[in-house]
């Protein structure tokens, strides 16, 4: 049986290293104002840099943050839909385009922001393919360095594939919205993964209806591990 581990930024490494990189995708869809629900919300970790706006004549609207009726908002998310993969729910704050800010200090082989986004050196990319590694997406990073030879960085397309279990999410939380599909409920304390709903082919993804948690195979764990990058944490996640 695979086996599953949630990845993390190692602070002490980030510490020792000193990088810090202030950035973030330069489009997004905005937030919604639901009538159903009430709330006004977007979500964080549904996130497409390889997803290309530039040629589209209203991307300026993907610009700023900010929330929207519903009726904008789907008007909006619909304009995007032929860009992003089949798949993608595309939530309020969906993010699109490279990886656009400042970067300061030293990295190593990996570098997280905000511990949300995972970048990698092309060659690391290259190493993790040669080990194995399957589905990883890459894409260009616009950061810009104060060193004369500053790093190349690629950002890893992590999109949301499988879901957490209905067992570690409280009875009390209501059900999401069938207008606009806000599940709001906080990370249980203890993760468990929906078997049923894990991908194959592919060795690193986001939960679904969390997508701030970024899930790795064994084969993921192992190839980092022998690969030395300093950066990443591993805790095993159980599956039912």
């Amino acid at each position: 049986m695979t086996r599953f581990f949630w990845l993390g930024e190692d602070a002490a490494a980030a510490s020792n290293q000193g990088g810090y990189i202030d950035a973030w995708h330069k489009w997004s869809l905005p937030g919604v104002h639901c009538p159903t629900c009430g709330a006004t919300w977007s979500d964080v970790g549904h996130e497409y840099p390889c997803v290309d706006l530039s040629h589209l004549p209203e991307r300026a609207l993907f610009e700023q943050a900010r929330p929207e009726p519903f009726s904008e908002f789907t008007r909006l998310r619909e304009l995007v839909r032929p860009l992003a993969p089949p798949h993608a729910t595309l939530p309020p704050g969906t993010g699109f385009g490279p990886l656009t800010g400042k970067a300061t200090g030293r990295f190593g082989p990996v570098a997280w922001v905000e511990q949300l986004l995972l970048l990698v050196h092309p060659d690391v990319l290259s190493r993790l393919q040669e080990e194995g590694v399957e589905g990883l997406v890459s894409c260009r990073t616009e950061l810009t360095f104060r060193q004369k030879t500053p790093p190349t960085f690629l950002e890893l397309q992590i999109e949301p594939r499988g879901r957490l279990h209905p067992d570690c999410i409280p009875p009390e939380v209501s059900p999401p919205c069938g207008t606009c599909g806000r599940h709001g409920f906080t990370r249980p304390e203890a993760p468990i993964l929906d078997a049923a709903s894990l991908p194959s082919g592919v060795d690193l993804f986001r939960i679904g209806n969390f997508a701030t948690m970024v899930i790795g195979t064994e084969r993921f764990m192992e190839a980092a591990r022998r690969q030395k990058l300093d950066g990443i944490t591993f805790k095993e996640l159980p599956n039912r």
